[in-house]
């Protein structure tokens, strides 16, 4: 099943909405079924990206009350931030700033998931050529599945005390350690929202929130490189591609907003261990099915 149309959409569509928020990497599983449906080269490493698109709308659509609140929040906040840090001169700036992410929490939200976007897409414009044309391999989506989860388990192992236990407590120092541990999900296989729910445990937040902020960090991200793909491809797709990447988009949305519902109410209750077991497995199996 090589040719890109509707069956393959839907299949592709219904892998990505599956595997885009939970710490699997959707990428590596787009590669990996690709390879095993003979969906290979620019096309399909083209349309492993675009299609995101569709899961990232999901968040859109979820979270629409939250972006909303967030968003009006933050634009009253600004009209005061600014002589928030100029007062009280005699204290420092860092005890003004600390101060003001208190009482502007949407406006530093938001100025924090650019800080958190920034590290990776620089690394990611730099370095995302070579990245797709040696890497995007099945090899080496078994072996970034396996070090990623072990990585989880040594992680969940750690006790640690959540200094942010909601999405108003993230500040821009939990945002800036979030955007590092993003830049290893540029890896096939390393998972985005493995990588970020990761690194945002180890910066403070609590299961919930990490998950949650690795959403809204999806925004940005995902619609960015998407775009960016999707404008370089416009001359390997043509009208016929269009179409199916719409079908698998469509699908993509609707499988993506069944998963978030789910996976949110499944990290107030449980560790990631189960992902990092299945991450292990499946870069196992991939390992001696492929050499």
């Amino acid at each position: 099943m090589s040719e890109w149309g509707p069956v393959l959409a839907v299949i592709l569509g219904v892998v990505e909405g599956l595997t885009e928020f939970l710490p699997v990497s959707s990428t590596g599983h787009l590669i990996l079924v690709g390879h095993a449906l003979g969906f290979t080269g620019d096309t399909a490493a083209n349309a492993e990206i675009s299609i995101q698109l569709g899961a990232i709308l999901a968040v859109i659509v979820f979270e629409r009350d939250k972006i909303v609140r967030l968003l009006s929040g933050a634009w009253q906040e600004k009209q005061t931030l600014w002589s928030s840090l100029g007062n009280s001169p005699s204290t420092t700036w860092a005890s003004r700033l600390k101060a003001s992410t208190q009482e502007h929490p949407n406006l530093w939200f938001i100025i924090g998931l650019g800080i958190a976007f920034l590290p990776a897409a620089i690394l990611g414009l730099l370095a995302h050529g070579w990245i797709k044309a040696y890497l995007f391999t099945p090899l080496t989506v078994a072996s970034t599945s396996i070090v990623g989860g072990f990585i989880i388990l040594i992680v969940e192992r750690r006790t640690r005390t959540a200094s942010a236990k909601s999405l108003e407590h993230v500040t821009p120092r939990h945002a800036f350690w979030v955007g590092l541990a993003q830049c290893a999900s540029l890896l096939p296989g390393m998972s985005r929202s493995g990588s970020t729910i990761i690194g945002g445990l180890l910066a403070g937040l609590d299961r919930k929130v990490a998950t949650e902020y690795s959403f809204f960090l999806a925004l940005p991200t995902i619609i960015a490189a998407t775009l960016y793909e999707t404008w370089k491809a416009r001359g390997t797709f043509n009208d016929h591609d269009f179409l199916a990447l719409g079908l698998g988009m469509v699908i993509s949305f609707l499988v993506a907003w069944a998963v978030i519902a789910v996976f949110l109410t499944y990290v107030q209750r449980h560790t990631l261990r189960v992902f990092a077991y299945y991450r292990i497995i499946l870069g196992i199996v991939v390992m001696l099915v492929v050499r």
